[in-house]
C-alpha cells in the first residue's frame, strides 16, 4: 500500500520544502548575491513542487495498485485521453502539466543570468534540456512505481516542455525589459 496521497500532503510537502529553502536562500545570500540566492532556491522549489504533484497520489492513497493493472510501457497516444482535470485546474490536464513547467523555466533564466562567472546563455538552453530530462524522468517513475497510481504518457513530457519553453522565454522578456530599465535612470 502506497500511505501517503491527496492534495493535502501536496500542498504540506510544497509548504515544508518551501520554508527550508528559505532557510537555504538566506544562507546562500551571505555568499552570493540575494536575489540569484532566491532564484537559486526558487527554482529547487518549482521543481519539488513539480515531483509533488506528479509522483503523490492525487485522490489519496490508492490501495493496492495490483502490477498486472499497469501498463508496461508509456502511452505515445500524444493528444491521447487525460483526466478532466486537477482540483484548481477544471480545464484540465494538459493545462495543469503546461503551467507546472512555467515558473521552472522562468527561473531557469533568473537563475542563469544573476550566477557570477558563468555564461547565461549556455546555462539557459541547458536549463531547457533538464527541465526536459526532468520530465521524462518523472514519467519513468510513474511507470515503474505502479503504486502510487500514475501513469506514464509522452503527451505530459510535450506539454511540460511546452511550458519550460514558455517560461523560458517570459523569463528571457523580463530580464530584457528588467535591463533597459536599468539603464535608463
Amino acid at each position: 500500500m502506497f500511505p501517503i496521497g491527496g492534495y493535502p500532503v501536496m500542498l504540506l510537502g510544497a509548504l515544508g520544502v518551501g520554508a527550508a529553502l528559505v532557510v537555504l536562500a538566506v544562507l546562500a545570500g551571505r555568499w552570493m548575491r540575494w536575489l540569484s540566492a532566491w532564484s537559486v532556491a526558487g527554482l529547487l522549489w518549482s521543481l519539488a513542487v513539480i515531483a509533488l504533484v506528479t509522483l503523490i497520489p492525487a485522490q489519496g492513497a490508492p490501495g493496492i495498485v495490483p502490477a498486472e493493472g499497469r501498463l508496461d510501457s508509456c502511452s505515445w497516444d500524444i493528444g491521447g485521453p487525460a483526466p478532466d482535470g486537477f482540483w484548481i485546474f477544471e480545464s484540465g490536464q494538459r493545462l495543469l502539466n503546461t503551467l507546472l513547467f512555467v515558473p521552472s523555466g522562468v527561473l531557469v533564466v533568473l537563475a542563469a543570468t544573476r550566477l557570477r562567472g558563468v555564461w547565461p546563455w549556455l546555462l539557459v538552453p541547458l536549463g531547457v534540456v533538464a527541465l526536459a530530462a526532468y520530465s521524462i524522468g518523472i514519467e519513468a517513475v510513474q511507470l515503474w512505481l505502479a503504486r502510487i497510481d500514475r501513469a506514464c504518457d509522452v503527451t505530459d513530457v510535450i506539454d511540460n516542455v511546452t511550458g519550460a519553453l514558455i517560461g523560458v522565454v517570459a523569463g528571457v522578456g523580463g530580464v530584457a525589459v528588467a535591463r533597459v530599465l536599468r539603464s535608463h535612470p
